[in-house]
């Protein structure tokens, strides 16, 4: 797994409890992976299609600086699909996971197109 973002957990992304939003969390966690699918197909059309079941394992609070791992699973003909963890950047302490998260290449339209992505990958090896 790539950690490849950090986030600082400041005031505005607290919920009433003064730990972190879930949805503040959610909302970055999205927009890494279409940043992710995006540099992989090189194509900014991508839309988030699916998330599986949300595990929140444990909470981050004001001041802590959290790190967003994704890793890709599977490659579609349309799709990439990551799996994705976070923890506390300083304790390694686990904060959420997510088995899959798919997102898809979108058209004009908003209909799902195919993406170059294994195409590029298998030309790109074999140089």
């Amino acid at each position: 797994m790539k950690y490849a973002t950090r986030k600082l957990v400041k005031p505005e992304d607290l919920n009433a409890n003064n730990t972190l939003f879930g949805g503040a969390l959610l909302r970055w966690i999205d927009e890494e992976a279409g940043i992710y699918a995006m540099s992989k197909i090189v194509d900014q059309r991508v839309v988030t299609k699916f998330m599986s079941e949300i595990d929140f394992i444990s909470t981050a609070k004001q001041g802590d600086i959290i790190e967003i791992g994704l890793a890709l699973k599977s490659i579609g003909h349309t799709s990439l699909t990551f799996n994705c963890h976070v923890r506390n950047l300083l304790t390694k302490e686990s904060i959420l996971s997510i088995d899959k998260i798919v997102m898809v290449r979108v058209n004009d339209e908003g209909k799902s197109t195919a993406h170059n992505y294994g195409i590029a990958s298998v030309e790109h090896q074999s140089n």
